[in-house]
């Protein structure tokens, strides 16, 4: 089963900088693409991983160094000692959603197929697409469409939607697709409505407010000389990760010391942004929008 194909897996698992007696976090199992990769080299190390959705239970590895927690990665320092660990050597973050999950057309994730607003990653989480879309107000849902899908039309959006619902319940993919047929630009309709149903997907599961928690407690949890991995695959992430490794906070502003030398706990190891091969992007079209930054937690 072609689960899910890992983007930029070689220059993720280089940026790891492996050490086989390590303990390494995948806070986004997905496939198990990059956390068979580490495993590959673990040796009396560890590997945790982290997900949500129980459809990664189908094919985990069968190997004493690793183990899955299922539960949202904002919550990894929490899991992490119940499992009697306090410190790790380096954590993986491969953002967003999987192919896997795209392609489950009853997910509703994709507007390729008609299948319930639902876009949960976790099934039992009690916000759906269906509430956000039917529920939500003009203005709530104007700034969402602005924020997390870069939508420069969201006030149209959110006006053709609203007049949508008055009429009709809006239940699924394809209505939802309908109800702004007007204003998607025709020659960009695919990345326009791959902007929306991101914008919908990224409230239904409240990945910006659990990214930053999983940032700061992983960033507090790594070793001296540990690397953070994270690939992102929109601007608001990327701009968040790139604050925080290169500034030291999710606003882009420095603190400093007395003798002006910025206070912060990561280097950046890449100072240009890591982006995928010609090739990798005509093979995985995933791989396209995928932006890798590597940091490493300065020695104490």
């Amino acid at each position: 089963m072609n689960y899910h194909k890992s983007v930029l897996l070689k220059e993720c698992i280089e940026g790891l900088k492996i050490s086989s007696n390590g303990i390494y976090v995948d806070v986004t199992y997905g496939g198990g693409g990059h956390s068979n990769e580490i495993l590959k080299i673990l040796d009396n190390g560890k590997l945790f991983a982290f997900d949500r959705d129980q459809d990664v239970l189908q094919h985990l590895p069968k190997n004493k160094n690793f183990k899955l927690i299922q539960a949202n990665y904002k919550n990894i320092k929490s899991f992490l000692r119940l499992e009697g660990v306090n410190k790790v050597d380096g954590i993986l973050a491969d953002l967003g959603i999987s192919s896997h999950q795209i392609d489950v057309a009853h997910r509703g994730f994709s507007f390729r197929f008609n299948a319930p607003l639902d876009m949960r990653m976790n099934l039992s989480s009690s916000l759906t697409a269906k509430q956000v879309i039917n529920e939500y107000s003009q203005d709530d849902l104007s700034d969402i469409f602005y924020h997390y899908g870069d939508l420069k039309q969201s006030r149209s959006l959110s006006r053709a939607i609203i007049n949508q619902r008055d009429k009709k319940h809006i239940d699924t993919t394809f209505e939802l697709v309908d109800s702004v047929k007007n204003i998607i630009p025709e020659k960009k309709r695919n990345q326009f409505l791959s902007q929306l149903f991101q914008s919908v997907r990224i409230e239904v599961n409240n990945e910006i407010e659990s990214l930053k928690k999983m940032l700061e407690d992983g960033v507090s949890m790594l070793n001296s000389g540990g690397r953070f991995v994270v690939i992102s695959y929109h601007s608001l992430e990327d701009r968040l990760v790139k604050n925080l490794f290169k500034r030291g906070s999710f606003t882009g502003h420095v603190k400093k010391d007395f003798y002006g030398n910025i206070i912060k706990d990561l280097k950046e190891i890449n100072r240009k942004v890591i982006v995928a091969s010609n090739l990798e992007k005509l093979q995985n079209n995933r791989a396209r929008s995928a932006k890798l930054r590597i940091a490493e937690k300065i020695l104490n």
